[in-house]
């Protein structure tokens, strides 16, 4: 079991005894490992899955989840499991795991193993040297990496949903849309650019709806391209991020496809997609998909969300995707 204490604005440093008794009382026999720092999860969870572990349960944020699946990337025989502690629980909505402690752990005592997708990207940091790492969740390019690097700086005092509301209209306020050209499988899309986002699940940014369709298990990335949106149209439509109904937007380009790269209008992309990794989780067979990113000038990995968001500026933001060899994440438990 893999606890990030600081998870819930610090309340899990208070709780995982009691969740660490209770996933006892389910019949786990667990060996508590505690995060000391950020990227931390991402190596106890390699070294449980190097000392045969058959599973690891994570406690805390979609950050702590994300991490997790990082460092259990190419397991052959680890399952994964999720008890969320953190403001956000995107993740667990698309399987539909309960928050409450009992019930997510009887998923992982009880529940069958399904193999997801899982994305890999590659990148440029902040000092522009070449990164990569996975995601289980969401990737995306645009306003909603400055968004996310804002809210996770500021952090949730109301709750993520409130926190990330709040931070896309106090952002767009300053924020410019881009002219990018984002490539999907034989596509290209030319034109100014708000977002571009690519998905695994479905939820993000607090309970954001972003991709209603999307299925963690189809080999597929579900893509949505959000044009020019004014700061207004941006206000007078926010809601139906939530209920998953702006994808009729005359603004939002709705696709489906194994890959996705994305860069500067007139310049090149510089890197290609990447292969996917395999991971277990529990319950039904889930398979993850690929993504890759290209140098970006701002990477803003969210601590509150399963996803890497990127910062876009006037400049460049990057990002690549590509589904075509899924390696499995192996198993996940849920819903």
């Amino acid at each position: 079991m893999i606890v990030n204490p600081a998870a819930a604005n610090g309340r899990t440093a208070r709780q995982w005894p009691d969740i660490a008794r209770r996933a006892e009382a389910h019949g786990l026999d667990v060996d508590v490992r505690l995060t000391e720092r950020r990227g931390h999860a991402t190596e106890l969870a390699a070294t449980a899955v190097a000392e045969g572990a058959e599973l690891v349960v994570a406690v805390g944020g979609d950050g702590t989840v994300s991490e997790v699946a990082n460092g259990m990337a190419g397991a052959t025989a680890t399952d994964l499991a999720v008890v969320q502690r953190g403001s956000g629980c995107d993740f667990i909505r698309t399987f539909g795991i309960s928050k409450d402690a009992d019930r997510a752990l009887e998923v992982a005592a009880h529940a069958p193993t399904r193999t997801i997708d899982l994305g890999r990207l590659s990148y440029a940091g902040r000092d522009g040297s070449p990164e990569s790492r996975h995601f289980v969740n969401v990737a995306s390019a645009g306003l909603t990496g400055v968004v996310a690097d804002r809210v996770n700086r500021s952090g949730k005092p109301l709750g993520a949903t409130a926190a990330f509301a709040w931070g896309a209209i106090a952002t767009f306020a300053g924020y410019r849309n881009s002219p990018f050209t984002v490539e999907i499988d034989d596509e290209r899309i030319d034109q100014v650019c708000n977002n571009a986002i690519v998905a695994n699940c479905r939820y993000f940014a607090g309970g954001m709806k972003i991709a209603p369709d999307a299925d963690p298990s189809d080999g597929l990335l579900d893509v949505l391209v959000w044009g020019d949106v004014s700061r207004l149209d941006l206000a007078r439509n926010l809601h139906k991020l939530y209920r998953g109904t702006h994808t009729t937007h005359p603004k939002a380009t709705i696709r489906r496809g194994r890959g996705l790269r994305q860069h500067p209008a007139g310049r090149p992309p510089a890197s290609v997609a990447e292969k996917g990794a395999v991971l277990r989780a529990a319950s039904r067979r889930l398979q993850r998909r690929d993504a890759s990113t290209c140098p970006s000038l701002s990477v803003s990995a969210a601590n509150s969300t399963s996803s890497l968001l990127w910062s876009s500026s006037k400049r460049a933001s990057w990002l690549s995707a590509d589904g075509s060899a899924v390696r499995r994440l192996r198993s996940f438990r849920g819903r």
